[in-house]
């Protein structure tokens, strides 16, 4: 027997379509920048910068690092053990910083940042749209 509501309607449609671009969610749109981003500077940077992984998670673990002030927008965490240097990006920290139109820079600025502390490079250099809006 399938599903029913309490007035034995049965389930409903979705609202949108699985290909407009109102279904996606901001998580799904943040990855999508994220990612953008990490092949962008890939193509620039990844013959020098060997093997890292990007991730992209909601909000930072409550444990800050005693350098960091504030909420983080991003972390490196150094290659150990076997596994990869991985760049991480928060994502609910930039939100609340940018407007919906500006996250996509504010993800681009804060991966030159970070690709930028592992490879020692200042971020302009990292990435010449740097600072941009």
């Amino acid at each position: 027997m399938g599903r029913r509501d309490r007035h034995d309607r049965g389930l409903r449609a979705p609202l949108l379509p699985y290909d407009a671009p109102g279904y996606r969610t901001r998580a799904d749109v943040f990855d999508d920048c994220v990612r953008d981003g990490a092949e962008r500077l890939e193509s620039r940077w990844g013959s020098r910068w060997g093997r890292i992984d990007f991730a992209a998670e909601d909000v930072p673990p409550s444990d800050p690092t005693p350098w960091e002030h504030g909420v983080p927008l991003g972390r490196v965490f150094p290659a150990d053990l076997g596994q990869p240097t991985r760049v991480v990006l928060y994502r609910r920290p930039m939100e609340l910083r940018a407007d919906s139109d500006d996250v996509a820079s504010l993800v681009r600025d804060v991966l030159a940042e970070q690709v930028g502390a592992v490879l020692g490079r200042a971020p302009e250099e990292i990435d010449p749209h740097y600072g941009i809006e």
